[in-house]
């Protein structure tokens, strides 16, 4: 058992062992992603899920529905409204992602077979390996802190009433459908247990979607990262395997010449690998981004509405859920954004591989990747916003001018 918690740090990062982590959390939600590990499903946890699920549905989707439309309506309190209408749409972003994964689950199967194989090919101790391992280091790191984050915010958001003196709620304006009044016994007791499996449903499906992604997404990253200093040290790679093959090292002389067709034959197979290596991460991460492009749409749509109504709603009481919302969306550019980077560092790699040293053959090579580089890899909300920095930003500046126009019409 500790054995196999071990394998959740940092001191695990390679690629097999990443994917077996987010695979093992996903069987929690009964959904395998892993075809190495396609064993039985308890009917244990068939039985947790549904009960989760029902208590989800039950608190943040019919409830949310009749205490915003229907109970606010009769006390014309809007500011109610918009907190709890804020707490049932931000809840449906892990959701919608794990909806679409599910949907896609044989997609998804098949995209992770092919980084295994990819990763498979990685020659174990070499500096490529090592260059994979510290980037993927990074790329675990930040998947911990993204499900760290959620999970603590979900954990201190169902902790809160237990802890605050008295009978309080987790949100005390929501009042759960036919459960009133509120604080009396079993109503006080049921809506409690409502809500808690709710909320515990909701982060745990939302931080592990999020650390998935990242470790997929980022697992290209760090093919990028490695294959462009594989590219700048090319020209000296072949020199040295030239040299290490024709020379003993007692009898290297600084002057002798070396013979360049040989070492642009040595070059050619290490830019066919490299060629070949860049066109699988190419099209694994086209694949990914197919996959999950239509679900970051929704996200992004449903970031929009709900942090609206967060401000709206007033911050002194949606505190604990702006940094939920934002934390997820956030953690999402910041891949996208990264997988940009990477791709513009392996174009940059191409530039400065001294491709000017090469043979005309070796140089048509070079052309052609360059070309394939200059298309800039990224991860997309519905083909339309490229997920990025700048992209984050400017959802935040429409989110702030929707929310002063209607605050200046309340």
């Amino acid at each position: 058992m500790l054995e196999k918690l071990k394998r959740f740090g940092l001191g695990h990062c390679d690629l097999p062992t990443m994917l077996w982590n987010v695979a093992f959390m996903l069987k929690g939600l009964t959904l395998n992603i892993d075809k190495r590990y396609m064993n039985r499903i308890p009917t244990i946890l068939y039985i947790m899920n549904v009960i989760l699920a029902v208590s989800y549905l039950y608190t943040y989707f019919f409830s949310m529905i009749w205490f915003v439309f229907v109970r606010c309506v009769q006390t014309k309190d809007l500011a109610a409204a918009m907190i709890v209408f804020s707490l049932g749409i931000t809840s449906e972003i892990g959701v919608a992602k794990f909806i679409n994964t599910y949907i896609y689950r044989d997609e998804i199967r098949n995209l992770l077979q092919d980084c295994l194989e990819l990763d498979s090919t990685t020659v174990a101790g070499s500096r490529y390996s090592m260059n994979l391992l510290q980037t993927l280091r990074t790329v675990k790191k930040r998947a911990l802190t993204c499900w760290l984050i959620i999970i603590s915010n979900g954990v201190l958001y169902i902790l809160k009433p237990i802890v605050m003196p008295g009978r309080t709620a987790m949100q005390d304006i929501f009042i759960l459908y036919k459960l009133e009044p509120e604080f009396e016994t079993p109503n006080y007791e049921l809506a409690y247990f409502l809500s808690a499996a709710g909320s515990a449903l909701t982060c745990y499906l939302t931080s592990n979607m999020a650390a998935f992604l990242i470790i997929v997404a980022g697992y290209l990253e760090a093919q990028l990262h490695a294959l462009s200093e594989e590219l700048y040290n090319l020209w000296d790679d072949a020199e040295l395997e030239y040299l290490n093959c024709n020379f003993s090292a007692d009898t290297i002389d600084v002057n002798d010449v070396m013979d360049e067709k040989d070492i642009n034959r040595l070059i050619h197979i290490k830019l066919r690998d490299i060629t070949i290596a860049h066109t699988r991460t190419v099209i694994l991460m086209l694949k990914l981004d197919n996959i999950f492009r239509i679900s970051f749409a929704f996200e992004f749509f449903i970031l929009s509405i709900g942090l609206i109504a967060e401000l709206l709603g007033g911050l002194d009481k949606t505190y604990m859920q702006v940094p939920f919302a934002i934390i997820q969306v956030a953690m999402d550019c910041l891949t996208g954004q990264r997988v940009i980077d990477a791709s513009n560092s392996f174009e940059n790699a191409v530039y400065g591989c001294n491709w000017e040293r090469f043979d005309s053959s070796n140089m048509r090579t070079v052309l052609v990747i360059l070309l394939n580089s200059q298309k800039t890899l990224s991860l997309s909300a519905g083909g339309i916003a490229i997920l990025s920095f700048a992209t984050l930003m400017s959802v935040f500046k429409s989110i702030y001018s929707a929310f002063t126009t209607l605050q200046s019409m309340m």
